[in-house]
């Protein structure tokens, strides 16, 4: 009898641990005007030149990594994820 009711405490414990999960919310910035959302950041196919003009000097830029070669520059409201010197994409940060 203690054992069962050991199995199932044990089975309870762990169900409760399973069913927790974090929420990754991502708003893709393309998409955030359809959404009722204005997010303003670059858009694919924009140089560094471009994008350092319109936005400025980023907060944060990572070292050119692989082939080709693929750099993150950090804003405030976004990241920009470059394939050699063009934007590849560009993804809204949490707030």
């Amino acid at each position: 009898m203690i054992k069962t009711a050991f199995f199932i405490t044990t089975v309870l414990l762990a169900a409760t641990n399973i069913s927790q999960a974090d929420v990754l919310s991502i708003i893709d910035a393309d998409n955030a005007a359809n959404s009722g959302q204005s997010i303003p950041s670059p858009k694919n196919g924009m140089s560094m030149a471009q994008v350092n003009q319109q936005f400025g000097e980023a907060e944060q830029t990572s070292s050119p990594v692989g082939e080709p070669v693929i750099t993150v520059w950090t804003y405030p409201t976004f990241k920009v994820y470059f394939e050699n010197s063009l934007v590849l994409y560009s993804v809204v940060t949490p707030k």
